[in-house]
């Protein structure tokens, strides 16, 4: 849909807030603000196309009789291991019931046992507190989510368009420069909301789309603001490893309902890494697989470990999990009859652009939602099913947002047309757009050690140097906030968007090497093989800000907290 045809002319190219994607973080976000703003909802690709649609295990919430948010609040701080902020996690779980009420109040179908709703276990929860619906509880919460976004007024949605920069005076947002119908459009707003998602495709195998790119940590630390624990990056232990098959995500909840992780022998080898097995929290799993197949590297042994859904009752399996069955189906395996090949994938990113408890970053009128926010509730391993719950939880106190109109720059917006085409730059952007995956996975994966991440550190730095250095990367580079760019070559917004995406990924990865390189410990998400142990020296977060790299105040460690 047109920009013109979803404002009036005086409007066009401003609204009160843009809310940057379309998954759960984004569209619960503009449903959370008051419905008197203007706001749009910039999504790049078509909308329920995020990583929350593709959320299979569920929410978690204690508010069954037997549970309690005391109780799920030491679960999240254990696997957290020490880097969680306390309070930040006290107010997700004390708010859980909340959202959840929200939530069903909207219609969300959830699975319920007769009247009552159905909750399932999974990894590191000392409770049942999951609620789901089947396996495809993100998409039925996007779905329902979207459809009542789609009835306020108030909101309007710009598909297929991209952020190329923030727009930002000295001293807050001003509005975002945008790609969209083959030109750049300024618009104007008095907050922007950055719900982009993760940034898996940092790495070669990850269970993300193809759309989680790292968008809003790059946009917001090139603009300035702090980012924070960028080397957490949690690995899935289970996503699908079949040749010719994207990396779907097999559900930690296929292991809480009673899978086995086996290697190819049909050995349970979890249970020599760690006590709980294949319920062990994910980066224990994650690094159990890696460190087995790494120690049997014989043509017999194979180079997979697999998931045996056996042990689940038939009827059990048919209705938890219908869509994995199918995808399985869809790609030549029968779970009802033969394990399923399985290995670790990049997932979640813990780390993220650092905000208060209401989404506020560094820099004023700049907020972050979701996986792109690092609010401070999952330290150095999240806790399975925490993640849709953050987006709820957080996005909820955007009602309370407060928006200064006057702030705007009164600098008008001028026009102008391009014949530019980048026909001979698209090769090399491709080239760097395939390599940069694999060498992050090769270096700064599941197991890391210093003489890797720092060998890839300036890898990086000469892919930045070489897109920069091109036509298309100037111009990214010397983006006027202030002036629309109508391209005459149909080719120039792939183009652009390509080049942009790629700044993105570079970006991210320059993040992800630098912080993992200072760490020198294993926590959570990060493993350093040459410094195994986890050290209360670097019970602290990991913090930077344009080219500045600092810790934080040592953290108090906490299992307990005044949570009723």
């Amino acid at each position: 849909m047109p920009l013109s045809n979803l404002t009036t002319s005086k409007q066009k190219d401003e609204f009160d807030i843009i809310v940057i994607g379309s998954g759960a973080a984004g569209l619960y976000s503009a449903l959370c603000l008051p419905s008197h703003l203007q706001v749009a909802i910039v999504t790049k690709d078509a909308i329920k196309t995020g990583s929350s649609s593709w959320a299979q295990g569920g929410v978690a919430a204690a508010i069954a009789p037997d549970d309690s948010p005391k109780f799920h609040l030491e679960d999240t701080l254990k696997a957290g291991a020490g880097l969680c902020d306390s309070e930040a996690v006290a107010f997700l779980v004390e708010n859980a019931a909340t959202s959840i009420e929200s939530l069903l109040k909207i219609g969300v179908a959830f699975d319920r046992h007769g009247q009552n709703l159905a909750f399932t276990k999974e990894a590191a929860h000392s409770h049942s507190r999951v609620l789901h619906a089947a396996d495809t509880t993100g998409r039925t919460i996007i779905n329902t989510i979207t459809a009542k976004v789609l009835e306020r007024p108030n909101i309007h949605i710009l598909s297929q368009a991209f952020v190329l920069s923030l727009w930002k005076t000295s001293d807050r947002i001003q509005g975002v420069s945008l790609l969209y119908e083959n030109q750049i459009i300024c618009i104007k707003a008095s907050a922007v909301i950055l719900a982009t998602g993760g940034g898996g495709q940092v790495y070669s195998h990850t269970t993300n789309p193809q759309v989680s790119t790292g968008d809003g940590v790059a946009l917001a630390w090139r603009s300035g603001a702090i980012v924070r624990d960028l080397e957490f990056f949690q690995f899935h232990p289970t996503g699908l490893n079949k040749e010719n098959a994207p990396h779907f995500l097999i559900s930690e909840a296929v292991r809480g309902e009673g899978a086995h992780l086996v290697d190819s022998s049909g050995y349970r080898f979890a249970f020599d890494y760690h006590p709980d097995g294949e319920l062990a929290p994910r980066d224990v799993v994650s690094r159990a697989i890696f460190d087995h197949l790494e120690s049997n590297t014989s043509d017999a042994f194979g180079k997979n470990v697999y998931l045996d859904l056996r042990p689940i009752p038939t009827e059990r399996i048919n209705y938890r999990f219908p869509n994995i069955i199918k995808v399985c189906q869809n790609y030549g395996i029968d779970p009802h009859s033969e394990p399923i090949p399985v290995a670790p994938a990049a997932h979640y990113w813990m780390g993220g652009i650092a905000t208060d408890l209401r989404g506020q970053t560094s820099i004023p009128g700049l907020y972050a939602i979701g996986e792109t926010a690092s609010t401070g509730v999952h330290g150095a391993n999240r806790l399975a099913s925490n993640s849709l719950l953050e987006c709820l939880v957080f996005a909820a106190q955007l009602s309370q947002i407060e928006i200064d109109r006057n702030s705007f720059v009164t600098s008008s917006i001028t026009s102008t047309d391009e014949s530019t085409t980048w026909d001979n730059e698209t090769e090399a952007i491709l080239a760097i757009r395939t390599s940069l995956p694999e060498l992050m996975w090769n270096n700064a994966g599941i197991s890391r050690c210093e003489e890797l991440l720092e060998q890839a550190i300036p890898k990086v730095s000469f892919l930045k140097e070489k897109l920069t250095n091109t036509d298309i990367g100037q111009h990214l580079l010397n983006l006027v906030p202030n002036k629309n760019i109508k391209f005459q070559s149909p080719n120039a917004e792939k183009q652009l968007r390509l080049a942009a995406e790629t700044l993105n990924l570079i970006d991210a990865s320059y993040l992800i090497l630098k912080s993992a390189a200072w760490r020198k410990e294993s926590r959570g998400g990060h493993y350093r093989r040459d410094y195994p142990q986890t050290s209360e020296d670097w019970q602290v977060h990991t913090l930077i800000q344009d080219n500045r790299i600092w810790q934080s105040p040592p953290l108090i460690s906490r299992l307990a907290h005044n949570v009723a």
